[in-house]
C-alpha cells in the first residue's frame, strides 16, 4: 500500500475490530458549547497506538511474521506494537529513547518486547531501527510514516462518527494531538466533513511549519524541554503532511502549564491522562482554540508515570 484512502481506513476497521476497544465518547459543556471528548486513554495499552500497530501486523504474511518486527518510539507506539506482536506470537524489538517515561518503558517490556535504548538528542532512532531491521530481515514498523499505520489510526475517526450519530451529536470540528501526524491524518481521512485542528507542544511545531511550507520541516534548533514526550517529534512525514494540507488542517501550540491544567481537569472527571495525550483538551481550556458547538477533542493517551501525575494533580 503506497498511499492511503478513506477506503483503507474502512478496511482497517474491519481488520482490527476484534483487536481494539470501542473507547468512550462523552459530551461536556465548555462555555455553553456542547463538546465531545473521545477517551483513547481507555484503549488497550493506554493509547490509540494499538489501532495502527494491529492493522500493520495483521496485514503481514506468515513469512514476515516469522522474522519479527522492529519499531521506534518513546512509548505508546512501542507498547502498541509489543501488544500486537505478542498476540500474534511474533518477536518485537523496540528502539526507545533512554529518557522515555518509566511507565512506558516498563509497560513495553512487560508485553515481552526487546528494548534497545538510544540518546534522543545525539542519535537517530530511524537509522538505528532501519539497520536493525535490515540485519534481522524484520519488518520496520514506523510510528506514523506508514499507510497501514495511518489507516489504522483513522479507525478512531470512524468510531467517533458512529458514536456521535448514536448520540445525535453533529461533528463539525475535531481537535487532535499531533506528533508525526499519523492519528490526525488518519482521522482527517475518516472524517472528510469535519474541520481539523492539530495541537503541538510549544517549540515542537514541526507540523505547523510543514503545513505552512508544504514540505516536511524540522523543528527549530534547540527546541525547549516539554512534558509531551508522546508527541515530541523532530520532523513529520510527507505522507501525513500531504493529507493534512489537502484537508486544510490548522495548527496551534500549547504550553506545559496548559497541559498540566488539562491533566488536572481530566483527573477531576475521573480520567488519567498523559501530557502529550492532553494537548487538545489543553488547547480548549487555555483558549488557544475557542470551543464551538460540534467540537470533538481527542484525549489520545493515559500512560503517565504515577509520581508525575500525583505531582501535577496535587495528590
Amino acid at each position: 500500500m503506497a498511499s492511503v484512502t478513506r477506503e483503507d481506513v474502512h478496511k482497517a476497521a474491519d481488520r482490527i475490530k476484534s483487536a481494539v476497544r470501542r473507547t468512550p465518547l462523552t459530551i461536556h459543556d465548555f462555555d455553553s458549547a456542547k463538546v465531545a471528548i473521545k477517551w483513547e486513554n481507555r484503549q488497550t495499552g493506554g493509547a490509540f497506538k494499538l489501532r495502527g500497530a494491529s492493522n500493520r501486523l495483521l496485514a503481514l504474511s506468515a513469512e514476515e511474521r516469522a522474522k519479527g518486527v522492529v519499531a521506534f518510539s518513546s512509548g505508546n507506539h512501542a507498547r502498541g506494537v509489543a501488544i500486537a506482536a505478542r498476540r500474534l506470537g511474533m518477536h518485537a524489538a523496540i528502539v526507545m529513547p533512554a529518557d522515555a517515561p518509566k511507565a512506558k518503558m516498563e509497560g513495553t517490556r512487560g508485553e515481552g518486547a526487546e528494548i534497545i535504548t538510544y540518546d534522543r538528542l545525539t542519535e537517530n532512532r530511524e537509522e538505528i531501527a532501519a539497520q536493525l531491521a535490515q540485519e534481522r530481515g524484520a519488518t520496520l514498523v514506523p510510528s506514523f510514516d506508514d499507510p497501514w499505520i495511518v489507516a489504522g489510526q483513522g479507525t478512531c475517526g470512524l468510531e467517533i462518527l458512529d458514536q456521535a450519530r448514536e448520540m445525535h451529536f453533529q461533528v463539525k470540528r475535531i481537535i487532535i494531538c499531533c506528533g508525526g501526524g499519523g492519528l490526525s491524518s488518519g482521522i482527517a481521512l475518516a472524517c472528510p466533513d469535519a474541520e481539523i485542528i492539530i495541537v503541538e507542544p510549544e517549540g515542537w511545531d514541526d507540523m505547523a511549519l510543514s503545513l505552512a511550507s508544504g514540505t516536511p520541516q524540522r523543528v527549530r534548533a534547540d527546541p525547549p524541554p516539554t512534558l509531551c514526550d508522546a508527541i515530541q517529534t523532530f520532523k513529520p512525514a510527507r505522507l501525513t503532511v500531504d493529507i493534512l494540507r489537502e484537508r486544510g488542517a490548522k495548527a496551534v501550540q500549547v504550553s506545559d502549564e496548559a497541559v498540566k491544567d488539562a491533566i488536572r481537569w481530566a483527573h477531576a472527571t475521573g480520567e488519567v491522562t498523559e501530557p502529550g495525550g492532553s494537548v487538545a483538551l489543553a488547547a480548549v481550556l487555555s483558549g488557544s482554540v475557542e470551543p464551538k458547538e460540534g467540537d470533538v477533542l481527542l484525549v489520545s493517551g493515559g500512560n503517565i508515570d504515577p509520581a508525575l501525575h500525583a505531582e501535577i494533580v496535587g495528590s
